[in-house]
């Protein structure tokens, strides 16, 4: 499956919530996938891939601190200290993703001192941690939007693993975790196209048979039309921004700011389409009769997850002005 037909399939599962988990390509379960297809040898292939693929495994991704800006993994203050033939690790992380019903985590560490004169991103490494290893405390599952989560609290103390469980060369963690979220957050935002999607048929089919004062049809009204004037505009914009970052990324060529761009732009338009949703069924729109609550809150959170708005904006800036800088103009044709 290219790239291209995986980011179309997202937009497909996730009209149905539910759909994505069924056929196994959820978050972070895929993610995870990634890493060890690029990371990983044949053995940790063999151990962690193929179980995960079949769906007899789960995994988790642990990166997020709570004492550390989650959107600078360079701020990581988890350790693996090589002892031997062991790694030793010790940290405090949170949210990390399916912490409950993981049989293992992928573990962001600091490998190397913080006065190290290596650069920067060269100075983390993942690290394959199974959950049933001593020292390995699940805390709690982090509320989210004031309901249980399975984004877990998690406390490493002392836990020892195998040196061959880290995932490609010592260093290498920074990197790989920018190869997970950069598919990540495409696949992201076409998981959030096609909820729009659904939303939006849920609006209009709410518009077509909702009658008021005194049978006239909510289609009817003028500001209920701009309603699906103003949806159609954010869905369309999101879609056609998404497929072209993706087929930059396809082809090759420098997805970075578009990725920045699509991170801001989508989940924003996403919350104002299922808001406008929201507002026609009233009531029964923040109900748990239908998915839109929940695709309101699942909006507002991507925001923030896979680096808030603001970094996004701040590097979109950047990778502009440097453009600039070297006396060119940007390109919008490609």
């Amino acid at each position: 499956m290219t790239f291209m037909q995986h980011a179309y399939m997202n937009e497909v599962l996730s009209y149905s919530p539910g759909a994505a988990s069924l056929f196994g390509v959820v978050a972070p379960n895929s993610g995870n996938q990634k890493i060890l297809v690029k990371y990983g040898s044949p053995e940790q292939q063999e151990k962690w891939l193929a179980p995960l693929i079949e769906g007899t495994m789960q995994s988790g991704f642990s990166m997020t601190e709570p004492a550390n800006a989650g959107s600078d993994p360079r701020s990581i203050k988890t350790t693996a200290t090589l002892d031997g033939d062991e790694w030793v690790i010790n940290g405090h992380k949170w949210f990390t993703s399916n912490g409950h019903a993981a049989d293992f985590y992928i573990v962001m560490c600091r490998t190397a001192d913080e006065n190290d004169p290596s650069g920067e991103n060269s100075k983390m490494t993942q690290i394959i941690v199974p959950k049933d290893t001593p020292g390995v405390n699940v805390v709690r599952g982090v509320p989210v939007w004031g309901k249980p989560s399975s984004h877990c609290e998690i406390v490493y103390d002392n836990v020892r693993v195998p040196k061959e469980n880290q995932l490609g060369q010592t260093g290498s963690g920074h990197q790989a975790a920018q190869d997970r979220l950069g598919a990540g957050r495409v696949y992201h935002c076409m998981n959030s196209i096609g909820s729009m999607w659904r939303a939006f048929d849920l609006m209009v089919s709410r518009l077509k048979t909702r009658e008021v004062h005194g049978g006239e049809k909510l289609a009817d009204k003028q500001f209920m039309q701009g309603f699906v004037a103003d949806s159609y505009i954010d869905i369309q914009s999101a879609r056609l921004m998404t497929i072209h970052c993706a087929e930059k990324m396809e082809s090759g060529d420098d997805p970075r700011t578009d990725i920045s761009a699509i991170k801001v732009y989508v989940p924003n338009a996403y919350h104002r389409v299922v808001d406008r949703a929201i507002q026609v069924y009233g009531a029964a729109g923040v109900s748990g009769d239908l998915p839109l609550a929940g695709m309101y809150e699942g909006a507002r959170t991507l925001r923030i997850a896979d680096g808030p708005d603001e970094v996004h904006k701040v590097l979109i800036a950047k990778l502009v002005m440097r453009q600039y800088e070297k006396g060119d103009s940007w390109d919008f044709g490609n």
